[in-house]
């Protein structure tokens, strides 16, 4: 049994252990609120971006398709962009949407490369030896819309370049505080959603569509506005990822300060009884002795 002493020092280091994931646990959800402020302020614009483009997209007589919503019959490459963090301490958050991605795209009848949002991830595709196209780590941790431009760009540039013929976006949707779900939503080529189903035959369903008038020109428009909303699909599932790793690390830091308590009080307890049994030790020596002396001065 470990001594009074040692007892009392690991008491001491689980009890500062404590302090440390309580104090992690209120900063996580100071900024699991403020990512969760950010996230309900760009859905609305995502919303209007969304609509924009299905408009755009289902114009009646138009014979132009822009490559980025055109379908290819073959699908030999695949692109996952996959969103984790850089930090650890969030339970099984890095983990989760790992194995998903991986699950998800084990394809043996396609290469799959992978474009890893975060140094954790990226550690943990290379120990799974998932074939890496590119990096991205240390976003700030208020992003904006420049800050991840070039992820939407580069996702773009590949299927452009006949790299990619697919491009997947794979993310940890926020639904609150204590639930977060890994998600994946196809980049490229877009695919609408009209009457609750996902349109791929632009040019049949335009047909029965009502016609807008746009300035400067439908083709025009699409060539910023697609790519465009390639990198705000990212930039949104950023924020919703930034949100989910607080509010999984605010939960991880609660768990780990409750584990902590209870540790503490169990080490007490232990402490408690260690030093009671040596003080009754004690006692029944003194006892002990002074028996033998008052036996000696009898004889």
């Amino acid at each position: 049994m470990p001594s009074a002493r040692e007892m009392r020092s690991r008491i001491r280091s689980v009890g500062n252990i404590a302090q440390v994931t309580r104090a992690l646990q209120a900063v996580s959800a100071s900024k699991a609120r403020k990512a969760e402020q950010a996230v309900a302020a760009t859905r609305p614009y995502a919303a209007k971006a969304w609509q924009v483009l299905q408009h755009l997209s289902n114009q009646p007589g138009r014979a132009y398709l822009h490559p980025l919503l055109t379908e290819r019959s073959a699908m030999r490459r695949i692109l996952v962009v996959m969103v984790s963090s850089d930090r650890g301490l969030c339970g099984a958050y890095n983990i989760n949407v790992v194995r998903f991605a991986l699950e998800r795209f084990r394809r043996p009848d396609a290469e799959v490369r992978y474009v890893a949002i975060g140094r954790k991830g990226r550690e943990m595709l290379v120990r799974r030896r998932g074939e890496l196209r590119a990096e991205f780590s240390g976003l700030p941790a208020d992003p904006v819309f420049a800050d991840v431009s070039a992820i939407g760009r580069l996702a773009v540039d590949d299927f452009l370049a006949g790299q990619a013929d697919q491009v997947h976006l794979v993310y940890t949707d926020f639904v609150n505080l204590l639930t977060q779900v890994p998600r994946v939503v196809k980049l490229l080529p877009l695919e609408l959603e009209v009457g609750g189903g996902r349109v791929k035959d632009f040019a049949a369903h335009a047909q029965h569509a009502s016609a807008y008038i746009y300035e400067p020109g439908e083709t025009e428009l699409l060539d910023q506005i697609v790519p465009r909303f390639t990198a705000l699909q990212v930039f949104q599932a950023i924020l919703e990822s930034q949100a989910s790793e607080h509010a999984a690390r605010m939960v991880a830091m609660r768990n780990a300060t409750e584990n902590a308590k209870e540790l503490v009080s169990a080490l007490r307890l232990d402490y408690n009884k260690a030093r009671q049994q040596a003080i009754t030790s004690d006692m029944l020596d003194i006892a002990g002795g002074a028996e033998a002396l008052a036996q000696a001065s009898r004889t």
